[in-house]
């Protein structure tokens, strides 16, 4: 995904990076509960804790970023 642009609505949801948007998406779904990114990189950590902010995906976000990538 790294040389792939965000989609447009991202923004809307407060994601700036992939993994924001990845992160949002899971947590998000209904049935997750908790979500444990992993990452040894401080700079990874940081990107990923910015997922926690702003909106969450709805579901027709959830089915776009699903369509997006299949």
């Amino acid at each position: 995904m790294r040389d792939k642009p965000l989609p447009p609505w991202a923004a809307q949801v407060g994601a700036a990076s992939w993994a924001q948007l990845f992160l949002k998406f899971v947590l998000s779904h209904p049935a997750v509960t908790v979500v444990i990114p992993a990452t040894s990189k401080p700079k990874n950590m940081t990107d990923n804790l910015q997922a926690g902010v702003g909106a969450l995906l709805d579901s027709r976000q959830r089915a776009d970023l699903v369509a997006l990538l299949g």
